[in-house]
């Protein structure tokens, strides 16, 4: 494939999430079929003309198989599944995400490629998620749709107050690596700073207690794949940016609430939008100031003393932060009356929903179906027959449970299979280059939290970023057979223009090695 129609083909492929965004996440079928004819064709491209189009590593082969498998089971379900019309939206829906998996393993493999996920992700979610935030600060320019379900959170363009929640912790979780990569540019580290502020603003207004505790638990995988002074430093810097960020949008109910009135609206969107460039220009000229600290030698770079311990603190933190999202879950009992109730922060401190009530019933329909499941798209059907009150619902909202309910134990074993294979992948990559894989690591496993207690899996367009972020760390992985292992060294724009005695020499990691596999 030659370099200019492989450049085009990976902007396309890392601006899709974005522009899906804008079509109710990529839910309902023509935005979704598009995109799914767009990333096949380029992995038809790639198949053609690249020399190794697909996975090679074991690692990237168990998760493509296992992602493949999953699709293909979800696509012979439609033999047996109660509803055709939802079991065909699964299937399309999984094509798409099989489709960007492997074109991602295809076109990243090139280190320039690699190099463009995690800005454009960033910018991609801050775009999305900007945009949301302008309904609330600028309402007399620009007026966005509410739904009456969402008690004030934000949820547009994706429709979804959770699903927006999740892309903006994403955006955080990369805001923050590229921030502490010394190897990036300073206009680049200091433009993800301004972009934290955004999406902390966002995020917090999502009011999304699931998307808050993910994206933690992001960080701090986050400094366990890059264990850094200057990756720690970011990460201090990007909570106190959203913090601050979060500040400046709450306590105001044109904000909050949308129920203040068309003039307090326009008055509060204005002080909030006021006090968040405050914060979005300071923080971007704090990390200017400090990477030009960095180069003179002022602050200490290198490596943490305690790295090798952060790796068994993050992976306490995604044992507790999970567990304790399916345990918070488990006691949410409610409906939409109550639900009305509680706006705004409040939604911060409640238990109220139907969680606990989608999974009871998902749990009685796999009992009741452990070998082949029930078919796609059939809790519909399940929840209609059990459910406890007469609300309805179409997603289980946990996609292991979904998994089990509709496609049996063979579903959940193409589950594990992906989801084991990324994450051989992501290990094996952030050992051999832990500058292009420390963040996409991170970000996956915020999804991927995030993932077991919410239907992130039906919103492509918060889906997507993971699925692409997957293909990068098979990518960043593997070894080209008989290369030169290559050197990932700082850039020269994070070299010291002028020498001084207390300048340490520019990080260099090791980026590939033999592959055993």
């Amino acid at each position: 494939m030659g370099r200019a129609v492989s450049a085009a083909a990976t902007a396309v492929l890392l601006a899709g999430p974005a522009a899906l965004a804008f079509f109710s996440g990529g839910y309902f079928d023509g935005p979704r079929l598009a995109a799914a004819f767009v990333v096949w064709t380029i992995v038809l491209g790639a198949a053609v003309a690249a020399r190794r189009p697909f996975p090679t590593s074991r690692a990237g082969r168990v998760a493509a198989g296992g992602f493949i498998l999953l699709c293909l089971l979800t696509a012979a379900s439609l033999a047996w599944a109660p509803l055709p019309a939802p079991a065909a939206d699964a299937t399309t829906r999984l094509l798409l995400y099989v489709g960007a998996l492997l074109a991602a393993a295809a076109l990243l493999r090139d280190r320039r490629a690699a190099r463009a996920v995690e800005p454009a992700l960033a910018l991609g979610a801050t775009v999305v998620v900007g945009y949301g935030l302008a309904g609330r600060l600028l309402p007399s320019i620009v007026e966005l749709e509410v739904s009456f379900g969402s008690g004030g959170r934000l949820e547009q363009p994706i429709t979804y107050w959770n699903a927006e929640g999740i892309l903006a912790a994403v955006g955080v979780v990369l805001c923050a690596r590229l921030i502490g990569d010394r190897t990036r540019a300073a206009g680049v580290r200091a433009a993800a700073s301004a972009a934290s502020a955004i999406l902390a603003a966002g995020l917090y207004l999502t009011y999304s207690r699931g998307a808050l505790a993910a994206g933690f638990v992001g960080l701090i995988v986050l400094l366990a794949a890059a264990p850094e002074r200057s990756q720690l430093r970011a990460l201090l810097r990007v909570v106190v940016t959203g913090v601050l960020a979060a500040v400046c949008v709450a306590g105001l109910p044109g904000i909050g609430t949308l129920r203040a009135g068309a003039a307090a609206d326009a008055r509060d969107g204005a002080l909030a939008l006021a006090a968040l460039a405050c914060v979005t220009a300071s923080a971007a000229l704090v990390t200017v100031r400090s990477v030009r600290r960095e180069r003179r030698g002022e602050l200490a770079v290198g490596s943490l003393a305690v790295g090798r311990r952060l790796a068994l603190v993050a992976a306490v933190a995604i044992a507790l932060t999970a567990a304790g999202l399916v345990v918070g879950g488990l006691r949410e009992r409610g409906g939409e009356s109550e639900l009305a109730v509680r706006e705004g922060a409040a939604r911060l401190t409640s238990t109220t929903s139907r969680r606990y009530d989608y999974w009871a019933v998902g749990l009685r329909t796999f009992a009741d179906h452990p070998l082949r499941g029930m078919g796609a798209g059939s809790f519909r059907v399940a929840w209609l027959k059990e459910r406890p009150v007469p609300e309805g619902a179409r997603e289980v909202h946990s996609l292991p449970l979904e998994v089990a309910l509709e496609l049996g134990v063979a579903g959940l074993l193409a589950l594990v299979l992906f989801v084991g294979g990324t994450g051989a992948a992501a290990r094996a990559a952030v050992r051999r280059n832990p500058v292009l894989a420390a963040g996409p690591a991170a970000a996956c496993t915020a999804w991927a939290v995030h993932a077991t207690i919410d239907w992130d899996w039906q919103i492509p367009a918060v889906t997507l970023p993971a699925v692409i972020l997957a293909g990068c760390l098979i990518a960043v992985g593997e070894t080209v057979p008989g290369a030169e292992p290559e050197q990932e060294v700082a850039t020269a724009t994070d070299v010291p223009e002028t020498p001084t005695p207390r300048r340490e020499p520019a990080p260099t990691f090791v980026a590939a090695r033999a592959d055993s596999a």
